[in-house]
């Protein structure tokens, strides 16, 4: 049986990649940090399915101990500072946890057990002020913020470990990816929110920064299958996992709302106190390499993964 330890499992992303493991006969690690509590903060359907451990990612001694314990053969990191917006709010911290604590698990890693897989849940933040689009291995990163930043040195110790150690590790370049499980601080998950909200009556109205703002949005599941896709090759390499297609803002409230046989514009407010800085080229990701190299496809498209938000979002108001 092969041992998965996944960091960040009780995220979005952590926790569709532990049902995914587990359906392919994996034992799961869930690296938490506090194992005590955690079943408070799992899927439920997960809590008495994976075990779980305290994990410090602060801490090289603890991670060495954790791996020598588990013998993991896949390693996946989730753990890190959000991006949106907070991704100014504490630049030291989140150094400490995007960049830094990505550099002490490949030592924990080429320590312990130099055969250990890992990948790392890397951004389209590299980017930054793109010089052009499509994004793809290529092009040249420009972080524009302290979460951009770390995770460009957490990409970049990968590539120093795979090239001067010898350690199967990639960067997985993630583009938006959303689900139900996707906190409400995140704009597509605050719409489809809303969305039910005030079809239920409990809300009358929605406001927003610029609706012209476009984004690659895809589904947290399918992110997560190019990831375990990337562990499984002869080589480690880094992979663009995006939809190549952008929406807008406007495009994701028309879609949330008209899934619920309501006009986004009777609801929602453009409040300039909001606006973000554009990108004058867009971010969209090209994930030519990976469909070549990997045979990996989004599955679920933008339409299907809003309306099954909504309908998620209904559900969960409704009971």
């Amino acid at each position: 049986m092969r041992t998965a330890l996944i960091t960040g499992v009780t995220g979005q992303d952590g926790s569709y990649t532990a049902e995914l493991l587990l359906a392919k006969g994996y034992r799961v690690v869930g690296a938490v940090r506090d194992a005590q509590k955690a079943a408070a903060t799992l899927l439920p359907d997960l809590v008495d399915r994976i075990e779980v451990v305290d994990w410090n990612m602060h801490d090289s001694e603890n991670m060495v101990k954790v791996l020598t314990r588990y013998q993991p053969t896949e390693f996946y990191n989730f753990a890190a500072y959000s991006s949106g917006a907070g991704m100014f709010d504490d630049p030291v911290a989140i150094g400490e946890v995007n960049g830094l604590a990505v550099a002490r698990m490949l030592e924990a890693i080429r320590t312990t057990d130099p055969t250990i897989r890992f990948c790392q849940a890397s951004s389209s933040e590299l980017f930054g002020e793109a010089t052009e689009s499509p994004q793809s291995e290529r092009t040249p990163f420009q972080p524009r913020s302290p979460y951009g930043a770390a995770k460009l040195y957490a990409h970049q110790m990968i590539r120093i470990y795979r090239q001067h150690y010898g350690l199967f590790a990639c960067s997985a370049i993630l583009f938006n990816h959303e689900s139900p499980r996707r906190g409400l601080g995140f704009v597509v998950r605050k719409i489809t929110r809303e969305a039910a909200r005030i079809k239920l009556g409990l809300s009358n109205e929605l406001c927003l920064g610029n609706l012209d703002a476009r984004r690659d949005w895809g589904f947290a599941g399918d992110t997560v299958s190019a990831m375990w896709l990337m562990l499984q090759q002869t080589a480690a390499n880094d992979y663009v996992v995006a939809t190549g297609e952008t929406h807008s803002v406007r495009e994701l409230c028309e879609c949330a709302f008209g899934h619920v046989g309501l006009n986004y514009q009777d609801y929602v407010r453009e409040d300039v106190a909001n606006f973000r800085p554009t990108e004058p080229i867009p971010l969209v990701g090209d994930a030519s390499k990976a469909r070549d190299q990997l045979g990996w496809r989004p599955l679920i498209g933008f339409n299907q993964l809003v309306a099954q938000m909504v309908d998620a979002d209904l559900q969960m108001l409704s009971n």
